[in-house]
């Protein structure tokens, strides 16, 4: 049954990067396997030695360039039905100079100024750089970052899906998170969870116990959760159509928090909550990075919160905006981020809390449940 929110993938994507780019003057992107090239096209390419790319130039149509054997992919993928030109090339052709020449046909010149994503493999940037000589070579984010931050109503959906399906992991967490086991242990079981709950792939799960808590980016390892540690779960998968959850709580195994612990995460709570009741249009982006870190620092905590606020998610887990000091984009309707204040004790423990969140016409929409407050399981 067709979303009632409307398709993910339209050609006007396709067409408001071919006018942005003839905006901030750029004569052509070159997209590669990745999230901008399924963003714009809904093609999932495969990433591998073989160059396949989109081409869009600020005049003149978009083309894919594909290896030929992988030219029957793109006919079954959205990209099919897009009424894109499709270039496909032999093992013994050069693809670049294949590109090139098309390119150059649209035109009517050479390009000066050529943009590639940001997570395009070297040897395809040089190849590109090779076979347009003359030409400089920048990064496409000035462009896609300015389509990509602002979801429709059918990627807030697939959000909202994600979210929902990461929840349903945070709830069963009494399953996993027990005295005794260790972390590597727990992060496994976790990883079918997320399977279980309506993901096709596992982005991470951090599970830091006790002194682990205190790195935010801690790895799996072989530490036993011991009876009172406190926990951070943060955990994230993708959804078939893509989309990203990421959605962090923290827990109390065999017993309940210290009392300062729960002294100090009451502030962490509080901050959560003024950064994401700050979210509404025309707001900043340092301005929601604020609302939190005013209140951790006004508690006395300010040096034990040691990251941004919260970044923008979708295709990708980490993607603008960034909520971040020093960043002034003022928010709009449709822009989806993380929120997530957190208070890390070197050696001892740490606490983070993250909601993805919308900004909406009127304020925000939260797209994570579940209790923020320090849950505490049986062990």
């Amino acid at each position: 049954m067709p979303s009632p929110t409307g398709p993910l993938v339209t050609p006007d994507r396709v067409h408001a990067a071919r006018a942005l780019a003839a905006e901030t003057g750029t004569d052509l992107l070159v997209l590669t396997p990745g999230s901008d090239l399924r963003y714009l096209t809904g093609y999932n390419a495969h990433a591998m030695e073989r160059l396949t790319a989109l081409v869009v130039p600020r005049a003149g149509e978009a083309f894919l360039v594909v290896p030929r054997l992988e030219a029957p992919m793109v006919d079954v993928s959205p990209a099919g039905v897009l009424g894109l030109d499709v270039l496909a090339w032999d093992e013994t052709d050069d693809p670049f100079a294949l590109l090139a020449g098309a390119a150059n046909a649209r035109l009517g010149s050479a390009p000066a100024r050529v943009a590639v994503g940001a997570r395009t493999w070297a040897e395809h940037a040089l190849g590109v750089q090779r076979a347009l000589p003359g030409s400089t070579l920048e990064l496409a984010g000035p462009v896609l970052d300015r389509l990509r931050m602002v979801k429709s109503a059918a990627e807030i959906e697939e959000l909202a899906l994600a979210g929902a399906a990461i929840d349903r992991v945070h709830a069963r967490m009494a399953e996993f998170l027990t005295v005794g086991r260790t972390e590597a242990a727990v992060g496994a079981d976790i990883a079918a969870a997320i399977l279980e709950e309506g993901h096709v792939g596992v982005d991470f799960t951090i599970v830091g116990s006790g002194p682990n808590g205190a790195s935010p980016h801690h790895e799996l390892s072989d530490r036993v959760v011991q009876a009172g540690d406190v926990v951070v779960i943060d955990i994230g998968g993708q959804t078939a159509t893509g989309y990203r959850s990421d959605c962090t709580r923290t827990y109390v195994v065999g017993g309940s928090a210290p009392g300062d612990v729960a002294e100090w995460y009451a502030v962490l709570h509080a901050a959560q909550q003024a950064s994401v009741a700050a979210v509404r249009p025309g707001v900043t982006a340092e301005q929601v990075d604020a609302a939190a870190r005013d209140v951790i620092t006004a508690a006395g905590w300010g040096e034990h919160f040691i990251h941004r606020t919260g970044h923008g998610i979708g295709l990708d887990s980490h993607e603008a905006p960034y909520i971040v000091a020093g960043n002034d984009l003022p928010l709009v309707s449709g822009m989806a981020f993380s929120v997530e204040p957190g208070i890390y004790l070197a050696g001892r423990c740490g606490a983070r809390i993250e909601d993805i969140v919308v900004c909406t016409d009127d304020g925000v929409r939260s797209l994570n449940g579940g209790p923020r407050e320090l849950v505490e399981l049986p062990g």
